[in-house]
């Protein structure tokens, strides 16, 4: 992203920025990755950014919408997600959830366990109304990422056990107000390496030759998301590598025939689109280290706090006065009291001061869903620019 110091001027900060043509491009990207496969459907994860106008401005482009709570269905449904493309994902619905989502008619339950697949049963039957379900099979997969992004090993609280598939599948096959309609998968989050889906396809794979022994089948395949992005060189990589990601799948999965394939994109839709923007509070001196100190914190981006994560920090002042060859290093950090409020350590920047403009980059994902209140700060507006 270009950054016009001039039209950021008005901004207050901290605030994110959003892209609006890289999110074009971006969605654009993904059309074209799965333009020969009629029988792919891309659903948008919305817990990565519920931003209203990013939530319409990819539902006008025809992806569906994978939520994790009643307020995503209600985001997506108000953006202008169909609800027949919906899918609601979690290990804890609230019944209230269940209820709104079967009053909506969405696409897809992806149950997470049998005592919620009785619950589902139990309300749905009340209602009067069927509930179309996916099981969530925790494929015990060892994707290579971070152990708190991590879903699908057989430690994690997510999914049903593939051991307990089949016996899962026939208590869904006998419960009243329940269609079976497919089987979802997730193994993780911000993985790069293609190794990882290709093991999920081989999993599903063995899986599928289950069922065929048992005389099931299954109308859809959800293999979730994960797809991560390039957080060190954003402008060398703005949009994920979409074309090795679906041809993974596309060479790995061997699909039954008429089977639907769901997927559930989310950070390498929108973490490229978005930066934070900060103003530099105070520069710290001290006998062994100098700190920056931001106006933005763990409040506004807590992903360094929460998980070690480094995002691109650019002080965009310091490149107009024309000093951004020389470099000297800071730890980058907010203002909040807790010592995990930090961005970054002895981190390379331009000399910089007090009100310079800073922006950490590919934040538009798991940003400004996950900021807070915390220290009684308010929450961070964006802008689409």
């Amino acid at each position: 992203m270009t950054f016009n110091t001039t039209q950021l001027k008005g901004i207050a900060t901290p605030a994110y920025i959003y892209d609006r043509e890289l999110l074009a491009r971006t969605l654009a990207a993904i059309k074209a990755a799965t333009a020969t496969n009629d029988n792919y459907i891309v659903h948008y994860a919305i817990k990565a950014n519920d931003n209203p106008e990013v939530l319409s401005m990819i539902a006008r482009e025809g992806l569906g919408a994978d939520c994790v709570s009643g307020g995503e269905i209600r985001a997506a449904l108000d953006a202008g997600f169909p609800a027949s493309k919906i899918a609601f994902a979690g290990v804890g619905k609230a019944d209230w959830e269940i209820r709104l989502a079967l009053e909506a008619g969405i696409g897809a339950f992806n149950v997470e366990s049998r005592e919620e697949l009785e619950v589902i049963s139990q309300l749905a039957a009340d209602a009067g109304r069927e509930a179309r379900v996916s099981l969530r099979i925790n494929p015990d997969v060892n994707a290579s990422t971070h152990a708190h992004i991590t879903t699908g090993r057989a430690e994690n609280k997510f999914g049903i056990a593939h051991e307990q598939m089949i016996a899962t599948i026939r208590l869904a096959q006998q419960l009243p107000g329940i269609a079976l309609t497919g089987l979802h998968f997730h193994i993780g989050s911000q993985l790069l390496d293609m190794a990882d889906f290709r093991a999920l396809c081989l999993r599903i794979n063995e899986l599928q030759e289950l069922l065929d022994a048992e005389g099931i089948t299954v109308g859809n395949i959800n293999v979730g998301g994960g797809l991560g992005i390039d957080y060190d060189n954003p402008d060398l990589h703005p949009i994920a590598d979409f074309e090795a990601y679906f041809a993974t799948f596309r060479d790995n999965l061997s699909l039954r025939t008429g089977q639907l394939l769901h997927f559930e994109l989310g950070r390498a839709v929108v973490a490229q689109m978005g930066s934070l923007l900060a103003r530099v509070l105070f520069v710290k001196h001290t006998s062994t280290k100098d700190f920056v100190i931001l106006d933005a914190g763990m409040t506004e981006l807590i992903r360094p706090a929460l998980y070690g994560a480094l995002h691109k920090i650019e002080n965009l002042s310091a490149a107009g006065r024309g000093d951004a060859g020389e470099l000297r290093r800071y730890d980058v950090v907010g203002p909040i009291c807790e010592s995990s409020d930090v961005f970054a350590k002895d981190y390379n920047l331009p000399p910089t001061q007090r009100g310079d403009l800073i922006v950490l980059r590919s934040a538009g994902a798991y940003g400004q869903t996950m900021a807070s209140t915390y220290n009684h700060r308010p929450l961070p507006k964006a802008f689409m620019l």
